[in-house]
C-alpha cells in the first residue's frame, strides 16, 4: 500500500515515514502543500495523510482541490488543533478522518488500517474484475469460470491490483511506473512492459477472458472480452 504524507515539520515527516516503512508500507514524504497537491493528483495513493498547517496551501485547501478533481483518495488529517470547528471544516472539505497531534503511533496505524478497508471491494478481501479475482491476503489470481489460480509476484500482484482498482480507465505507463517502483525510482519504463508481460502471462495461465489491453500512444487498460 502506498502513502502520501504531506507534512512540513520536516523531523516529524521522517519519523512518520520511517514508522509507515516499518509497517511495510511504502511512503513519499513532502513538506509543503502545493507538492503535496500535486502528488495527490497522480491518482497513485491508497491513502493520503495531510498536515492541515502547511506553506503555500493549507490541508483543508488541498482536500477541496482533490475532492473537486474526482480524487477519491481516503484522506486522513493531523492538526495540533484539538477545536470541534477545525474537524468539522476538515470533515466538510472531504477528509475521510482526522488525528489530533500528540497521537500514539498505534493509533496512527489503527485508523490507517481502517481507511485501506474501505478500499476492499468484498467483505472477504478480494478485488474482483470481469472473470477474475484478486485475493488481497494471499496475492492469489483467481478466474471465477473455470476454478484456475496462480500466486504472483509482488509487482505483478501491484500492477493487477492498480488496473482492477481503476477499472474502465486508461493507466499511462508514467503512472504505472511510479505507483509500481515510486517517484525517487530510477526503473525505467521497460520495467513496466516487462512486468506487464509477466501479469497478462498469470491472466493467460488461470485462461481469463480479462485481458490488460494496450492503448496506443495513452497506457494500459483492463478489459473483459466476454465473447
Amino acid at each position: 500500500m502506498r502513502i502520501l504524507l504531506v507534512e512540513d515539520e520536516k523531523r516529524m515527516a521522517d519519523a512518520l515515514g520511517e514508522l509507515l516503512r516499518q509497517e511495510k508500507y511504502e511512503v513519499d514524504c513532502f513538506y509543503d502543500g502545493l507538492s503535496g497537491l500535486a502528488a495527490g493528483e497522480s491518482g497513485i495513493y491508497d491513502i493520503m495523510i495531510l498536515d492541515v498547517m502547511l506553506p503555500e496551501m493549507d490541508g483543508f485547501e488541498i482536500v477541496k482541490k482533490l475532492r473537486q478533481k474526482r480524487v477519491h483518495t481516503p484522506v486522513l488529517m493531523l492538526t495540533a488543533k484539538s477545536g470541534l470547528e477545525d474537524k468539522v471544516t476538515g470533515l466538510d472539505c472531504g477528509a475521510d478522518d482526522y488525528l489530533t497531534k500528540p497521537f500514539m503511533a498505534r493509533e496512527l496505524l489503527a485508523r490507517l488500517r481502517a481507511l485501506g478497508r474501505r478500499n476492499i471491494s468484498t467483505p472477504d478481501n478480494t478485488l474482483t474484475f470481469g472473470d477474475i479475482s484478486l485475493e488481497t491476503s494471499s496475492a492469489t489470481l483467481n478466474c471465477t469460470q473455470n476454478g484456475q489460480s496462480v500466486r504472483l509476484g509482488e509487482k505483478e500482484y501491484r500492477i493487477l491490483e492498480y488496473l482492477i482498482a481503476n477499472s474502465g480507465q486508461i493507466l499511462s505507463r508514467e503512472q504505472l511506473a511510479v505507483k509500481i517502483w515510486g517517484f525517487e525510482n530510477e526503473a525505467e519504463y521497460n520495467n513496466v512492459e516487462v512486468y506487464m508481460s509477466f501479469t497478462r502471462k498469470k491472466l493467460s495461465f488461470v485462461g481469463a477472458k480479462t485481458k490488460i489491453k494496450a492503448v496506443r500512444g495513452m497506457g494500459y487498460e483492463l478489459r473483459w472480452e466476454d465473447v
